[in-house]
């Protein structure tokens, strides 16, 4: 099963210095239908103005993966973390058993970025945050492992969860196949930029697949395209969860 969910049905709001949208309830939007997708709990769609950003805030038990699509953002927390992380790299916080942090666009423009939100194996583990550069040249076609918790998963950004983020890119009618972990395992998709299709069904930029009973998915683009990929184990406790 893949259901297309299109950039323009996505939930969210226009605040100005931040335009989101939601693939996953998320704040004041709520859909019943589209509360998590397996461990995967958030995929936000975020530009941000700049010289704006999120002030401090806390967080607890959620690794938070950011994949910068345009501009920069800069980080910085309560751990004494701080670095600026740019478009097509990657950075992982693990919040654990509390962290509070900023996000800002530093930046001359905007700022894009996905961030995606996935529930930890444990809660109450010790929090972290590290960022890696993932050029766009390394994953011409084929796909990059950018963070997991899987087994084998050893060169990238650490999770601590039953998932695993992939990027890719691809030029027009390159094809590329994935499969997925073993066990029951949910898949979303998301072009930042392009346009391709999954296994026949065709995504513009900012349009979700929502992948479920597929061993493995074939993707072909019809536009040179950069696209993340989550590989999410199902989850039988998400109603322990909070949505923040």
């Amino acid at each position: 099963m893949i259901e297309r969910r299109p950039f323009d049905a996505l939930g969210g709001a226009d605040h100005g210095w931040l335009n989101t949208h939601h693939h996953f309830s998320f704040a004041n939007y709520f859909d019943p239908n589209r509360v998590h997708w397996g461990v995967l709990r958030v995929w936000n769609d975020d530009t941000i103005q700049p010289g704006t950003g999120f002030p401090l805030h806390p967080h607890a038990d959620m690794e938070i993966i950011t994949y910068v699509r345009e501009g920069a953002i800069t980080h910085r927390d309560n751990l004494g973390n701080e670095g600026r992380t740019e478009a097509g790299d990657v950075q992982v916080m693990s919040a654990g058993t509390g962290i509070v942090h900023s996000e800002y666009n530093r930046e001359a423009g905007i700022t894009k970025i996905f961030q995606i939100w996935v529930m930890p194996n444990q809660r109450g583990q010790q929090p972290s945050w590290g960022a890696r550069p993932f050029p766009k040249h390394d994953r011409a076609g084929r796909f990059v492992v950018l963070a997991s918790g899987l087994a084998g998963d050893d060169e990238t950004l650490r999770l601590r969860a039953d998932a695993r983020v992939l990027g890719a890119t691809l030029d027009p009618a390159q094809r590329l196949a994935y499969r997925f972990a073993d066990g029951e395992r949910y898949g979303y998709l998301v072009p930042a930029t392009g346009r391709l299709t999954v296994n026949g069904v065709t995504l513009d930029a900012g349009d979700g697949a929502a992948i479920h009973g597929e061993d493995s998915i074939h993707i072909e683009a019809v536009e040179p395209s950069d696209f993340i990929l989550v590989d999410a184990a199902a989850d039988q406790s998400v109603t322990r969860w909070n949505a923040l």
